[in-house]
């Protein structure tokens, strides 16, 4: 009996596939037996890759709608279907809520937003005409769901990238599920720019309650998981993957119960 989490046969479009978390994903449904269309600003220092398979990469701005429409019907002439989208391409640096420029700030949310709306609109369409339909996993952050100070463009995208995800599901269903994760903290070889060096990056894990951040590999399994027939049924939801998030800073400050 073919497993519910074996992707063979299916086409999987990653956005920022090349690195991180959506290195991750990419080299996740590769092993599950996808093919995996990846797009990025650049080319990375190498292709996901398991079990001997690459994945197909493009180089372009996900920002660009007329680039990502290319990059839709340059996939379909290659693999001839679109089964699974994962909106992952986004990100933001630090910036004062009080002087980031109007420019910065709608760069912000054109990526971390209307990017994800201009892929799934495009890749919809091929889901529409196809028996099996498709599944659109965004991958959101608790930024979306929490005070987001130094990113407020990006939380306030992030929240937004939630409310398109139901709002798809209810518009393009029954053929097309769309779902969100919320992701929390995740290490990358990034992860120093954010947290510091490893002293830091291990307080950091030690502030969540299963005591480390995510990895690549938490993310990309839950996306497995809502791509699948396994999730047939859910759409519109929002999944979260945080490790048990952030405990209040009360309990830190309260000192109820200490001995005096």
């Amino acid at each position: 009996m073919q497993s519910a989490l074996d992707f063979t046969g299916k086409v999987v479009v990653v956005t920022g596939g090349g690195k991180g978390v959506g290195r991750g994903i990419s080299e996740q449904f590769l092993a599950a037996g996808a093919e995996v269309a990846i797009c990025g600003r650049s080319i990375p220092d190498s292709l996901p890759s398991a079990d001997g398979r690459e994945a197909w990469f493009r180089a372009l701005d996900v920002r660009d709608p007329d680039a990502v429409q290319g990059f839709i019907n340059e996939i379909v002439a290659e693999f001839g279907r679109i089964d699974v989208l994962i909106n992952n391409a986004g990100g933001a640096p630090f910036a004062d809520a009080a002087t980031a420029s109007p420019r910065f700030s709608e760069s912000i949310v054109r990526l971390n937003l209307l990017a994800p709306l201009f892929f799934a609109q495009a890749c919809n369409a091929v889901m529409q005409q196809q028996a099996s339909g498709g599944s659109i996993v965004n991958i959101a952050s608790v930024s979306a769901q929490r005070p987001s100070p130094g990113t407020a463009a990006y939380g306030a995208a992030k929240a937004g990238l939630l409310n398109l995800s139901s709002s798809l599901a209810v518009e393009w269903a029954p053929k097309v599920r769309s779902n969100s994760i919320i992701a929390g903290l995740i290490r990358t070889e990034q992860s120093h720019l954010h947290y510091g060096d490893e002293a830091g990056i291990a307080a950091v894990g030690n502030t969540i309650p299963l005591g480390r951040m995510a990895i690549p590999k938490d993310i990309a399994e839950a996306c497995l998981f809502l791509a699948s027939d396994m999730a047939s049924y859910i759409s519109g939801a929002a999944l979260t993957v945080h490790g048990g998030g952030e405990k209040p800073a009360f309990l830190d400050a309260a000192n109820a119960g200490n001995d005096k």
